[in-house]
């Protein structure tokens, strides 16, 4: 992040911290600069302090924060939105060091409704890697629970401390659900981010089966009992996943792509592929090794592919094509297509459509429930 000072001269800030920092937002008197900083499952605002570099936390916790807006040079005063792991987003005042609401919109709500506890964990993989993520388990919960693996996308991003309805709908439903923030995930620096470079589906993997293994070995989740899932590159990780681990009973890929080489010229990565992997024509082999499509025989597991049909950043021919592999080798398997729909669904029915069919068809592969009568 670029601040300056007063005249004109400009000074780089932040760069020791080796996080993603967001929504810079410069104070009245141009002395300091707030910004909300990415870090290892949270997102709190700190303030620079132009002359001098140095960095102040205005707010501690297990919290996402953001939208912050401009600060008031006499009492350091902000407006933000925060979250937390049991209430969506308000909008607050931040205060020295303090949080105080000022809206109450979901106030009745959370008063009607018990959520399940969110706690860190740490895993180690099996190549030594420390691994950090949030593990969702049901109110009352005991031992050996049928368990989710939740992958987020990105990989660009991070499961962090914030209300995540899914989560706790699933929860709702008797599962626990470890979301791990592999190899690849933002919030622990660049040297974490950049691992992945030009190996996809690798490390990633490594890492998110260690933390499965980890819940295993506490005793909280139930081996037979095994599920995963994500969307986007969640989506893409979980085709990976699911080609090289025939544990698990149930997937839903959001989303995704299994055949990179067939994506492009389809999708917006055609630079990125360049850059990172080279031309395909050139890099065949190692192209040919990040597609978990040409493995789809080593797969085991029922799997629900989604996606929008207008969805030009990780077009839906990447689900097609591996519900059609699946369904060629008597794998069982279903595709839900959302019209009218992008890389994000939007339409609140769709929405909860999307949620239904998850919990459905976990339910029916991990639980054994019978699936709903179709409409």
């Amino acid at each position: 992040m670029n601040g300056g000072d007063l005249n004109g001269n400009a000074k780089e800030l932040g760069r020791a911290l080796d996080r993603s920092q967001f929504g810079p937002q410069w104070s009245a008197d141009g002395k300091s600069i707030s910004v909300v900083l990415e870090d290892d499952r949270t997102v709190l605002p700190i303030t620079f302090d132009v002359a001098t570099g140095k960095s102040t936390p205005l707010l501690r916790g297990a919290l996402t924060v953001s939208s912050i807006s401009a600060g008031n040079a006499k009492d350091g005063a902000f407006a933000a939105l925060v979250s937390s792991d049991i209430a969506p987003d308000e909008v607050v005042a931040i205060e020295n060091g303090r949080s105080r609401p000022l809206s109450h919109q979901n106030d009745k709500w959370l008063r009607e409704v018990q959520f399940a506890a969110v706690e860190d964990f740490t895993s180690r993989s099996s190549d030594g890697t420390e691994v950090h993520g949030l593990i969702t388990k049901p109110a009352g919960s005991g031992q050996k629970l049928p368990t989710l693996l939740r992958i987020h996308g990105g990989p660009d991003g991070q499961d962090q401390h914030e209300f995540r309805f899914d989560w706790q709908l699933f929860a709702a439903n008797g599962y626990a659900v470890i979301a791990a923030n592999y190899r690849g995930s933002s919030g622990r620096g660049a040297a974490y981010q950049r691992a992945i470079y030009a190996d996809w589906g690798h490390k990633e993997v490594i890492d998110l089966l260690g933390a499965v293994d980890h819940e295993i070995k506490t005793g909280l989740a139930d081996p037979a009992k095994l599920g995963v899932g994500g969307w986007s590159y969640g989506g893409i990780l979980t085709d990976y996943i699911i080609a090289g681990d025939q544990r698990f009973k149930a997937a839903t890929s959001g989303a995704g792509s299994a055949l990179t080489l067939a994506m492009y010229g389809v999708d917006e990565y055609v630079t990125q592929y360049t850059l990172e992997l080279g031309e395909p024509w050139k890099a065949t082999g190692l192209w040919q090794r990040l597609s978990p499509f040409l493995h789809a025989d080593r797969i085991k597991t029922p799997t629900l592919f989604l996606g929008g049909d207008k969805d030009f950043n990780v077009p839906l021919i990447g689900g097609e094509q591996m519900y059609q592999a699946l369904r060629q080798l008597n794998v069982p398997s279903e595709l839900v297509v959302y019209p009218g729909e992008f890389h994000g669904i939007k339409r609140p029915s769709f929405k909860r459509h999307r949620l239904d069919r998850y919990v459905q068809w976990y339910d029916r592969y991990i639980k054994g429930t019978p699936a709903p009568p179709a409409k």
